[in-house]
């Protein structure tokens, strides 16, 4: 009888810290829009991943994203190379300071 009550008090603190931490409350409003749902999906366990927002990103959006990526890195590079160029002809014209207080 004591074992019972050990493992139910465990429970208890379980679910008191599942409650305390929010867990409770975001399965059941996921559990609760999935039976709102008029069109219930054909896989309950991807809406609650999607809804939970285990499911990551969609493939699409991550290759969208590698290809934004790749041009902006291309164009960081361009405008590097670019600033590089501009900086050398400047230094034509305006010698350092240290070169002009030398003189």
């Amino acid at each position: 009888m004591a074992h019972y009550r050990a493992s139910e008090s465990k429970r208890e603190q379980f679910r008191r810290y599942l409650e305390k931490s929010g867990v409770l409350d975001t399965i059941t409003s996921v559990l609760v829009a999935l039976y709102e749902e008029t069109d219930k999906p054909s896989n309950a366990l991807d809406f609650i991943k999607l809804h939970l927002g285990a499911a990551g990103p969609e493939p699409a959006d991550v290759e969208t994203l590698r290809m934004e990526l790749a041009d902006l890195q291309q164009k960081c590079n361009l405008l590097m190379g670019e600033k590089k160029e501009l900086r050398n002809r400047l230094m034509q014209y305006e010698p350092l300071p240290e070169e002009g207080a030398a003189e």
